[in-house]
């Protein structure tokens, strides 16, 4: 993988999903992430990637022919328009909704909305409520 440049968060280093149906999950992400601001790297055959996530086909050499099993996975929004967008930009590439935008009572401020992607994965946007951030995230050259 020729990367120059990644983003990092804290805690996740990476995640892979390891999918039926390549190019659906390329037409979902690509919609999601479009309107998150998050570019994707990779136009490979068998696997595409967006900072930590890697996305594959169960041909790619990384998944040894296993397709994974059901995750969630929470994005982070810039503000409560962005999640909206996120729900509007995933039903329209073939996402089913799994909870319309809105707060929820995780803490005050927990503004996001869930959707199921072409393989049952529960993916969320999740704005926090107004905050500081020290930077928007790790900037890893090499």
């Amino acid at each position: 993988m020729d990367v120059n440049e990644i983003h990092r968060g804290r805690l996740i280093d990476h995640v892979q999903l390891v999918v039926r149906d390549l190019a659906a999950s390329r037409r979902f992400y690509g919609a999601v992430f479009e309107v998150l601001g998050i570019p994707i790297g990779g136009e490979e055959e068998t696997y595409f990637w967006a900072d930590e996530l890697f996305i594959s086909s169960a041909s790619s050499p990384a998944a040894l022919g296993e397709l994974t099993g059901r995750h969630h996975l929470a994005f982070q929004a810039k503000d409560r328009a962005a999640v909206g967008a996120f729900h509007a930009a995933g039903l329209a590439a073939g996402g089913r909704d799994n909870g319309p935008p809105g707060l929820r009572k995780y803490h005050p401020g927990y503004y996001a909305a869930f959707l199921i992607d072409p393989d049952g994965n529960n993916i969320e946007a999740v704005f926090h409520g107004e905050h500081q951030r020290s930077a928007p995230s790790v900037r890893v050259t090499f």
